[in-house]
């Protein structure tokens, strides 16, 4: 455990003075094996014959992950780090592996939001259509199960219903383009991981996916219970995700990597211990960038 400094101090007043402007409660996940029985770890990228490993043109839409948000400063978003889109030859984003640096400045764009749930992705692919990207990427679920309680998380149904939507508003407008899939991250690893650091303890207490990472000491029976029910409705997301995403054949799931990725210290941001640091960005990037690529039935 690291011990807390002037810096710290600094910084934890810096974040407890503007985080009451800040909705978002996205996550990182693990990368060891899932759960035995998990559908995160049976799942499997599935490439189809109608998949191009060389699209020409990348959008991405989600949450504060795909922002890059906390990555280079305290509570603010950081695109140019984006695993996704962004320009960082820290990250070399996946759309910069694709396209080439010069190529991905003219024909990727970011459409996420800090906050998403999945409610919000049709919006967001409606705005990324205008570009008529031939990639879409998705990462999508963290903020449905970061609620103030387990009874305000996202229904699997409900959660259902929006992907299956947001799918369906990409095909009505762009039946030809791919679909990249993000997991859900493993949040209850994250509560693991970051638990030992009193600095980011101390962030979470602001107000950060209370539903998993509140009263992160506590590890009574309800305490427990809590963070099992959080960790069930991710794995139960992943499910969906997977299980729609098959249905179509421009569509690739990760086959659960981000979910599986172990995000150590050097992998979460220094400021809230939470959300991906550029390494972490970097490791994001490079799971995209697999699947996509990715050639065979």
């Amino acid at each position: 455990m690291r011990k807390t400094g002037h810096r710290s101090r600094t910084v934890l007043a810096a974040v407890t003075a503007t985080v009451l402007g800040v909705a978002g409660c996205d996550a990182a996940g693990g990368n060891s094996p899932a759960p035995d029985g998990t559908e995160a770890q049976k799942a499997k990228p599935s490439p189809t014959s109608a998949w191009d490993v060389s699209p020409g043109s990348v959008a991405a839409v989600g949450d504060s992950i795909t922002r890059g948000f906390d990555a280079c400063s305290v509570l603010a978003d950081c695109p140019e780090v984006s695993w996704a889109t962004g320009d960082s030859e820290q990250v070399d984003s996946l759309a910069v592996r694709l396209l080439g640096r010069a190529r991905a400045a003219e024909h990727s764009w970011n459409y996420a939001v800090t906050g998403a749930r999945m409610a919000d992705l049709s919006a967001q692919i409606t705005q990324a259509a205008v570009k008529k990207p031939q990639l879409v990427t998705v990462m999508a679920g963290a903020n449905d199960a970061c609620r103030a309680s387990t009874s305000a998380m996202t229904s699997v149904a409900d959660f259902r219903t929006e992907f299956e939507d947001a799918l369906g508003t990409l095909r009505t407008r762009l039946p030809r383009t791919q679909v990249y899939v993000a997991s859900v991250p493993n949040l209850k690893r994250l509560w693991s991981q970051g638990r030992t650091n009193a600095m980011g303890k101390q962030v979470w207490k602001l107000g950060i996916c209370p539903s998993m990472l509140a009263d992160a000491d506590a590890l009574d029976s309800a305490a427990t219970l809590r963070r099992d029910t959080v960790q069930q409705r991710v794995e139960d997301y992943n499910k969906v995700l997977k299980e729609v995403c098959a249905k179509d054949e421009r569509c690739r799931f990760d086959g659960g990597a981000v979910y599986d990725y172990r995000f150590g210290t050097d992998q979460l941001s220094h400021w809230d211990w939470f959300h991906p640091s550029v390494n972490g960005q970097a490791r994001l990037a490079e799971m995209a960038y697999r699947a996509v690529v990715a050639k065979g039935a």
